[in-house]
C-alpha cells in the first residue's frame, strides 16, 4: 500500500511518502516539510508535494494531522486557514482513502514508536505498565491527548481540544500578563477570552515579550517579536527578553503540571511540540519542574509523575503513518484510535 501522511501546522507542514506492505513493514520514498503560508489550502500543498515526490501513481491512502477539532470527515484548522473536507479532497487528488486526525491524537499515536533516543526523563518517577499516558505541547498553538489501555492492554487515543481551557494566574504578575493580554484582544475587536493556547504557545511568546516590555517601562516594543526572535534577543543578553523566556517556562510548567492532576498519567505524560525542543534547556531547568510541582496540596501527585520530553521532531508523521496502517479499526470510530 503506498500512502501519504502529513502532519499539518500553522507555521510548517511535514509530509512523508511511505510503502506499507503486509506485514506493516514501511519504505520511506519520499518526505518535504513546507511553510504552510505558502499554499491557499491544503489541495495546493498536497499538489505540490505530489510533483516533488514524482512518484508514477496517486497514492492508496492519505492521512492528515489537522491542528484542530476533526469532525467526521471535516476539519476547520484553528492557527491556518484553511477548511478541509475529505470526500472533497479525494476526488481533487484522485485518492481512493482520505482520513482525519486531529494532530495531538495522532501524536498520542506515536508515543509507541519512539526509542529510548526520542525522549529526555524530567521526572524521573516509574512508569507503570498499563497506565493512562497524556502528551501536550506547544507549537503555533497548544495540543493535548491521552490515552488508555483496555483489558488486553491495548491504547486506545482520544482528542481534546484542552489548550482552550481559560488560563488562570498563579501570581500578580501572570495577573497582570492576563489584564494585558485581555485588554490587546479587546482592542483588536477580539473576543476577550484568554486560553492557555494564547500564552503557551509559539504565537504566545510574542504576547509575553510585548507585556513584558510593558510591564517594565511602561511602553510596547519598537519591533514584533514572535518566539524565534525573542530567543535571539535572550541568546544576545536582552534582559527583557530572557524575563520573557523565564514568566514562559514558569507558564508551561503550570500548565503541564495542571495535565498531571487532570489524568494522573501514571503511565507517562509526554511533552512535544517544537517550542518545547527549542527550548530543551531551559525545560530541563529547575525553574520548569518547580512550576509543575507547584500545586499545593497536590503537589505529591505531579511529583509522582514520570515526565518526559520528545525530542522526535517528526512524531506527528509517524503518527499519521501509524494510522494508516490500521486504516479500518479508525473508520470504525473517529473519535478513537487504537494501538
Amino acid at each position: 500500500m503506498e500512502i501519504i501522511a502529513g502532519d499539518i501546522g500553522g507555521t510548517k507542514s511535514w509530509l512523508a511518502w511511505v510503502a506499507i506492505d503486509e506485514s506493516a513493514s514501511q519504505t520511506l520514498r519520499f518526505e518535504r516539510v513546507y511553510a504552510s503560508a505558502a499554499f491557499s489550502d491544503a489541495g495546493g500543498l498536497l499538489r505540490q508535494f505530489m510533483r516533488d515526490a514524482q512518484m508514477a501513481a496517486a497514492p492508496d491512502c492519505l492521512t492528515l494531522a489537522l491542528p484542530g477539532v476533526v469532525e467526521r470527515k471535516q476539519a476547520r484548522l484553528t492557527n491556518l486557514d484553511w477548511t478541509l473536507d475529505a470526500d472533497a479532497l479525494g476526488m481533487a487528488l484522485d485518492i481512493p482513502v482520505v482520513q482525519f486526525i486531529n494532530d495531538f491524537q495522532a501524536a498520542a499515536l506515536a508515543v509507541a514508536t519512539l526509542t529510548e533516543r526520542d525522549t529526555l526523563m524530567l521526572n524521573p518517577s516509574p512508569v507503570q505498565s498499563g497506565g493512562v499516558r497524556a502528551i501536550t505541547g506547544a507549537g503555533t498553538g497548544l495540543g493535548l491527548a491521552w490515552m488508555q489501555a483496555d483489558a488486553d492492554g491495548r491504547y486506545h487515543a482520544y482528542a481534546t481540544e484542552g489548550g482552550h481551557i481559560d488560563f488562570a494566574p498563579a501570581n500578580a504578575q501572570q495577573s497582570r500578563l492576563l489584564d494585558f493580554v485581555r485588554r490587546e484582544s479587546v482592542a483588536a475587536g477580539q473576543p476577550a477570552h484568554v486560553s492557555w493556547e494564547r500564552l503557551v504557545s509559539g504565537l504566545g511568546l510574542g504576547a509575553i515579550y510585548r507585556f513584558c516590555c510593558f510591564d517594565s517601562a511602561g511602553t510596547l516594543p519598537l519591533i514584533t517579536a514572535d518566539g524565534a526572535r525573542v530567543s535571539e534577543l535572550a541568546a544576545q543578553g536582552d534582559a527583557v527578553a530572557n524575563a520573557t523566556l523565564d514568566l514562559f517556562i514558569d507558564l508551561y510548567g503550570a500548565w503541564v503540571g495542571n495535565v498531571a492532576l487532570l489524568y494522573q498519567p501514571a503511565g507517562g505524560l509526554y511533552i512535544a511540540g517544537g517550542v518545547a525542543i527549542h527550548l530543551q534547556q531551559r525545560i530541563q531547568s529547575p525553574r520548569f519542574m518547580a512550576a509543575c510541582t507547584d500545586k499545593g496540596r497536590m503537589r505529591g501527585v505531579v511529583e509522582r509523575t514520570p515526565i518526559f520530553l520528545i525530542t522526535n521532531k517528526r512524531l506527528g508523521v509517524q503518527g499519521a503513518i501509524t494510522l494508516s496502517c490500521q486504516p479500518t479499526a479508525f473508520n470504525r470510530n473517529l473519535a478513537r484510535t487504537e494501538l
